[in-house]
């Protein structure tokens, strides 16, 4: 067993024991070079088989293994629109899920600099219009937005987030989720966020991007 598939697996297991992956919603996929290896459709991602996952090209076709979870085609623009993306997650978390179904905070990110570790992990995070769950169409659209992200919220669906590594992105999913519920938690009332400058040099200086 590759260790990519051990790792795939794994973080399934730590994100289904978080909570974040309710019944078999949430799919998960690593590149390892020009193919990249996905959980099939209807995976329980609490017990991923790692000898048990889809592979694909980077264009979306199907060379090997079960039938793919039917979102691999946001799986593979993230693949085509960074070359440094090696993991991508996407989930039915419940606050990142909630927060999808409302309004975006600004043109390039759905939630706001709240905090300095969610724009330290996961940085600016744009909400994509509503499309019906696998639309090549809204896949098309992630990869072609004019701007640097490695996460973005599927309105009314649910977050998917890119990485360098397994364990970064699953960093990232995590801190996004944390970050909803936080600002789900204040309501209405005011908050303090991170400036531009502040959000800025903390994207910077740890690798994401902060636009404002």
């Amino acid at each position: 067993m590759s260790a990519a598939r051990h790792d795939l697996a794994a973080a399934g297991a730590h994100l289904a024991a978080l909570g974040l992956s309710p019944g078999s919603s949430g799919n998960l996929s690593i590149r390892e070079g020009s193919r990249v290896l996905i959980t099939p459709t209807g995976t329980d991602l609490a017990a991923i088989d790692p000898d048990g996952l889809a592979v694909l090209d980077l264009d979306g076709t199907h060379r090997d293994g079960p039938r793919p979870s039917k979102e691999f085609p946001l799986h593979t623009a993230f693949y085509r629109r960074d070359p440094a993306a090696r993991a991508v997650i996407h989930l039915h978390s419940r606050h990142a899920t909630a927060a999808a179904c409302r309004p975006a905070w600004s043109q390039h990110s759905a939630l706001p600099p709240l905090t300095p570790y969610f724009v330290m992990r996961v940085g600016q995070t744009p909400l994509l219009p509503y499309a019906p769950p696998g639309d090549p169409r809204q896949a098309t659209e992630l990869e072609q937005l004019p701007f640097p992200f490695r996460a973005a919220l599927l309105q009314n669906h649910g977050p998917v987030v890119s990485g360098p590594s397994v364990s970064t992105a699953m960093d990232a999913a995590i801190e996004l989720e944390e970050t909803a519920a936080l600002i789900l938690a204040l309501g209405p009332l005011p908050a303090r966020l991170l400036t531009n400058t502040e959000a800025g040099a903390l994207a910077e200086k740890y690798g994401t991007s902060w636009s404002g």
